[in-house]
């Protein structure tokens, strides 16, 4: 089967908006917004899970959960005894699912926790979920989906789906049997994925469960620095770079003609994104440590990361949502009709993703900031913002570059 995660409307070079006006006005955002808080900033002003107003309605999960398990086992049964060709269980999974996830989480919040069906598995725990593991199963499981996303050599084949969802079935269905649903929330990729994005929502939980309206920065500030966090955080931001980057020329001959071939390098590629980020930004939070005087920064500046992730998908995954999203509801549903492949015009997807990145990278560094005079000493604090500030140049720099270059 084809591979049907072609990226955007267009080539990207054919945007109707030129590489140096996008530069220009992403490093005027991000000067401004550096220097006016450096000027106007001085004190900590989110509250984390201590914000926002209590809401008093109550959705009911548990309906929710099974009408999710059965769309799930209707997609599986698709992915299984589906036709070949125009089969609607790859669109349904990369598509609605993997893509449709970011606008949802945006809007309402962490929506996967409720309505993740292994939640529907009694919550009796064997033990208590190690403190040291963290997030580090869910950075795991969201570098194997990116990986058979990206780099599997047929992503879209129900056989390569169907084997996934089979092992990370088995490994949630283990997880929560041993350590209840602690697991799914630290050990569900997606669960977690959606979580992070939904930070940024008004629409949010605190840590007791409890359903609030707040300032989404509040909701990013709540964020608990844990193992695992950075390296979640780096694949979705790593990945999506190389997303890009794959389809440049140059990688496209290597993948094809290098000795390696094309799963070898391609997988090769994902970790050398995923790794670089993670360098880079242990590279500038060890230097503003050392401006700052404070040690082990890493894990408390990672929220500051999930905006620009977000930014990211949102730029990247805009126009596949809008066309191929309604192609997926077409051959889920059985209709005839046909799908308008240029229903979104490139000036608009190009104003969506340039503003999608430079958005993103603000709000980075409006909650790196809030961060920074909360954590380190007030004559410090601006100072110890300078390699944050580059860390967020390079970001920028490279997710224009792969926007407009690939």
């Amino acid at each position: 089967m084809t591979y049907l995660l072609a990226h955007g409307v267009g080539g990207r070079s054919d945007l109707p908006i030129p590489l140096f006006y996008a530069y220009a006005g992403a490093f005027a955002a991000l000067v401004a917004s550096f220097l006016a808080l450096g000027l106007l900033w001085a004190d900590s002003r989110f509250r984390g899970d201590r914000a926002g107003t209590v809401i008093a309605l109550r959705l009911p999960a548990r309906p929710a959960r099974v009408l999710t398990l059965l769309v799930a086992g209707y997609t599986l049964g698709l992915l299984a005894v589906g036709p070949e060709e125009g089969n609607a269980g790859p669109y349904l999974v990369y598509v609605l699912f993997w893509v449709g996830l970011v606008p949802a989480s945006l809007l309402f919040g962490p929506v996967w926790r409720g309505l993740n069906p292994f939640r529907l598995l009694p919550d009796r725990p064997r033990r208590p979920l190690p403190a040291w593991l963290g997030y580090r199963p869910a950075a795991a499981g969201l570098l194997a989906f990116t990986w058979m996303e990206l780099v599997a050599p047929e992503p879209a084949a129900p056989a390569t789906l169907l084997l996934f969802f089979a092992l990370y079935g088995a490994a949630q269905l283990a997880g929560t049997t041993v350590y209840g649903h602690a697991w799914l929330e630290r050990g569900d990729p997606f669960e977690v994925y959606s979580t992070l994005i939904g930070q940024l929502s008004p629409v949010g939980r605190r840590a007791d469960g409890t359903r609030v309206l707040r300032n989404p920065f509040d909701g990013l500030d709540a964020v608990v620095p844990a193992p695992g966090l950075v390296a979640t955080v780096c694949v979705l931001l790593g990945s999506t770079g190389y997303d890009g980057f794959s389809s440049a020329p140059a990688w496209v001959d290597a993948l094809q003609s290098g000795p390696l071939g094309r799963t070898g390098l391609g997988t090769i590629g994902l970790l050398a994104a995923v790794t670089g980020v993670a360098l880079l930004y242990a590279a500038c939070l060890g230097a503003a440590g050392l401006i700052g005087g404070t040690r082990g920064l890493a894990p408390r500046f990672a929220h500051s990361l999930v905006p620009i992730a977000v930014g990211y998908l949102v730029a990247h995954y805009f126009s596949l949502l809008v066309v191929e999203g309604r192609h997926a509801v077409v051959l889920a549903l059985g209709l005839d009709a046909r799908v308008d492949q240029n229903a979104v015009s490139p000036a608009t997807v190009a104003v969506v993703q340039v503003a999608a990145i430079v958005i993103g990278h603000v709000v980075g560094v409006v909650a790196a900031h809030d961060r920074s005079v909360r954590l380190l000493p007030p004559a410090r604090a601006v100072a110890g913002q300078l390699p944050l500030f580059v860390l967020m140049i390079c970001y920028t720099v490279g997710g224009l570059t792969l926007l407009f270059a690939a």
